[in-house]
């Protein structure tokens, strides 16, 4: 599909002409990431229609394109090949996590005929840029591809799945051992040399020379016919990682050019809030599917 073998999980009993619900995952993450929360799903929901989630290229079992970085409008393309592919006089429900998040706000304002209801989790997008930003920016993409051709943004090898997992419970101090264990299987292999690496192509560690426009954005928010449900963790994971440059009270602006809107927190919960809390969000993903519009 668009020149890569992509690889789609696949969960559920669907009856004939039942909505799929489409997961798709975020920035160095894999599809499997999405277990834990659909075995919280009930089985009369689960036995409703037919579930999928994605690896997006270069990451997961899904083949990485012969690049040096990675583009945004590719994900976009890649989600409208794979839902023509599978459901092609269907719209989907979409359900999206983190940069998928982001991807699914952006696909929905391109096709908003393709998609019954959508789910943003923690899916906030970045700070804005200034045209000032722009040479600094393509300079800084041009260094991180040389670098990336000397091989010194290599991801970190593992000496075996332990470590992998304890990398995970590092990142994440929710995640319980069996858990990271699990996700260890997945989210890494061993190579050759019978080191352990990361199922995430390097090149996605590469910035994007491309600003970051915000009236864009809003311009294909407009365009979400859809109703949207926004959930987010009760950790403010977007302040620690923006530093200031952009807030949780920006992105809520933001979010006011959504005609119909919902929002929802999960409590006691960090980015990985499908991790954290599986079971209170997929309560919160069966009630606002199977509400009637």
């Amino acid at each position: 599909m668009r020149g890569c073998r992509y690889h789609v999980r696949q969960w559920g009993t669907p009856l004939p002409g039942a909505t799929p619900l489409v997961l798709a995952h975020g920035w160095m993450d894999v599809a499997a990431s999405w277990q834990f929360m659909v075995d919280a799903l009930s089985q009369a929901f689960a036995d409703q229609r037919p579930i999928v989630a994605m690896d997006w290229r270069g990451y997961g079992l899904t083949e990485a394109p012969a690049t040096e970085s990675y583009w945004f409008p590719d994900y976009l393309a890649d989600l409208d090949a794979l839902i023509d592919h599978l459901y092609p006089e269907q719209a989907v429900d979409l359900v999206g996590h983190s940069m998928g998040g982001n991807v699914v706000m952006m696909y929905a304002g391109a096709r908003p005929k393709r998609i019954r209801r959508l789910i943003n989790l923690e899916g906030f997008g970045m700070a804005n840029t200034l045209p000032a930003q722009a040479p600094g920016r393509m300079a800084q993409w041009l260094d991180e591809l040389k670098a990336q051709r000397d091989g010194a943004k290599d991801l970190k090898p593992y000496a075996d799945a332990n470590g992998v997992a304890a990398r995970l419970m590092k990142t994440n101090r929710r995640l319980s051992p069996d858990k990271a264990q699990w996700l260890a299987q997945h989210w890494a292999r061993p190579g050759s040399d019978g080191q352990w690496r990361i199922l995430g192509s390097a090149a996605h560690k590469v910035i994007n020379p491309y600003l970051f426009r915000v009236d864009e954005t809003l311009e294909m928010y407009r365009q979400i016919s859809a109703p949207v449900l926004v959930v987010e963790a009760s950790d403010d994971s977007l302040s620690q990682w923006a530093k200031g440059k952009y807030t949780m009270a920006q992105f809520h602006e933001r979010l006011s050019a959504v005609a119909n809107l919902e929002k929802a927190v999960i409590q006691d919960a960090g980015h990985m809030l499908h991790h954290d809390q599986p079971q209170s969000l997929a309560s919160l993903i069966e009630k606002f599917l199977l509400d009637t519009p």
